[in-house]
């Protein structure tokens, strides 16, 4: 995954969607903001919306187990 900086609400975190979203509106995407101690997940359309954070070992549990289906 290459990681590109995202537009919109990026005052307190980087936000990062993947290069692989192929939507045509560009913005049909989760994003994710990493820290030392959590990763923060969202969504595209609804950057101001709610959020979901875990630490980064669930996020990566999440992304071994999402990469094998």
């Amino acid at each position: 995954m290459i990681r590109k900086p995202s537009v919109g609400d990026a005052a307190e975190l980087d936000w990062f969607k993947s290069s692989y979203s192929s939507s045509s509106e560009g913005d049909d995407c989760v994003e994710i903001a990493a820290t030392p101690g959590t990763v923060h997940v969202r969504d595209s359309k609804r950057a101001r919306g709610p959020r979901l954070t875990v630490t980064p070992t669930a996020w990566a549990d999440f992304i071994v187990y999402a990469s094998l289906a």
